[in-house]
């Protein structure tokens, strides 16, 4: 009797044990550059060497995840005319750009992305100084593991933008704002495609709960008597529930006002949201379907770009994302429009597998594509590409 009553104690402590184990998330602490065959290759990598639940919240799309491979597949649909005579050496291919007076060593920014704690034990502020290492500028999510300060001090002097998600308490709003004012965000992208969170299987296979809190929402938290989740042990749908849903060109106003900085409104698929944006105040327009992340039956961001650009007709930039796994992308993006290219997951890929470094490589390797192409291209500046024109099976029947 005694030593089943021992086994069952055991077992008991066991369990606890391993509860009090899977509680406790353990990211990633690798740091230094990673070599990269392709950006898609990677995502393998990652899958190995991260939770289940984790993996599956930041790899994944919504229900069929049609639209998260369109989003990539369709670029296969344009062509670039290989132009050769054109006297240009390799070495004089130029990469250098301006985004809302931000000079960049490269096109290729970083998407703002939620809770990249999940990849990295030090996040969000790894992210800015790989990003910053790069020459480019990051992004900062409302739902991110470390707050607007800490990104601020992560690379002092270097420029980050901040990813509203407007909440449904003005409090926060006007909060969170000011903390991205008084540290130096040089923008607000607002972020109007999430009213609600697309339906994501995997997240509803894996049951999963953020491990982490928010850090932005936990600080309001301490401050405030809001009693609203702040991400741990909440699901995304949860998260969603206070935000803003019902979007207004009003709400473009509100920001400018509250925040005093460029507002670039992010989530636009349809030329009539741009343009409207535009006439509100935009100062820049965001081309993105979240990655495939939110409505599966949307088209992907390359096919409705140049309809989009023709719209805008320059009066604000244009930023692109959504699908961008290769420099040809890149190219493709910048030739259909777009000033400057976002790049979401393969980031954070880069940031599990190699922290600040691994953030770095991505961008590094993505240049040395893009750089391919333009030398095969006919293209030495961003400009030059701006200028291309590209072909589709179409063009080639006329």
């Amino acid at each position: 009797m005694k030593s089943k009553i021992l086994k069952t104690t055991a077992i008991a402590m066991a369990l606890s044990v391993g509860v009090a184990q899977a509680a406790e998330y353990k990211a990633s602490n690798a740091e230094g550059p990673i070599k990269i065959v392709n950006l898609k290759a990677m995502e393998a990598q990652v899958q190995a060497n991260m939770e289940k639940g984790a993996f599956g919240y930041i790899r994944g799309g919504a229900e069929d995840e049609n639209n998260l491979r369109s989003n990539t597949t369709a670029f296969d649909k344009k062509y670039i005319m290989p132009r050769s005579l054109q006297g240009i050496e390799f070495s004089d291919l130029d990469l250098k750009t301006e985004f809302l007076g931000i000079k960049l060593d490269t096109p290729i920014i970083q998407a703002p992305m939620a809770a990249q704690g999940l990849a990295h034990q030090q996040g969000e502020v790894a992210t800015a100084r790989g990003m910053a290492k790069a020459g480019s500028v990051f992004s900062l999510s409302t739902y991110g593991n470390k707050t607007i300060k800490e990104v601020a001090d992560a690379q002092p002097g270097y420029p980050f933008f901040f990813q509203l998600y407007m909440s449904k308490n003005d409090a926060f709003n006007e909060y969170i704002l000011s903390q991205a004012k008084q540290y130096g965000a040089k923008g607000i992208i607002m972020t109007i495609d999430s009213s609600v969170g697309g339906y994501r299987e995997d997240d509803v296979k894996n049951n999963f709960q953020f491990p982490l809190g928010f850090a932005n929402l936990e600080a309001f938290a301490k401050i405030s008597d809001d009693k609203s989740k702040t991400g741990k042990g909440a699901g995304i749908s949860e998260i969603y529930a206070q935000a803003k849903q019902a979007f207004t060109p009003a709400d473009i106003q509100y920001v400018k006002k509250m925040s005093g900085l460029p507002v670039i409104v992010k989530g636009i698929e349809s030329p009539e949201d741009a343009d409207t944006a535009i006439k509100a105040g935009a100062d820049a327009i965001w081309v993105s379907n979240h990655g495939g992340r939110q409505l599966d039956s949307a088209p992907a961001t390359i096919d409705v770009l140049p309809a989009i650009a023709k719209v805008v007709n320059k009066r604000v930039p244009i930023v692109f994302d959504s699908g961008v796994r290769r420099g040809s992308h890149v190219f493709k993006a910048l030739a259909s429009g777009a000033d400057v290219v976002a790049v979401g997951r393969p980031i954070l890929y880069g940031l599990n597998l190699g922290g600040a470094e691994g953030v770095n490589s991505v961008i590094q390797h993505l240049n040395k594509e893009l750089k391919i192409n333009m030398m095969l291209g006919g293209a030495k500046t961003v400009k030059d590409i701006q200028a291309t024109q590209l072909y589709t099976d179409a063009s080639f029947n006329q």
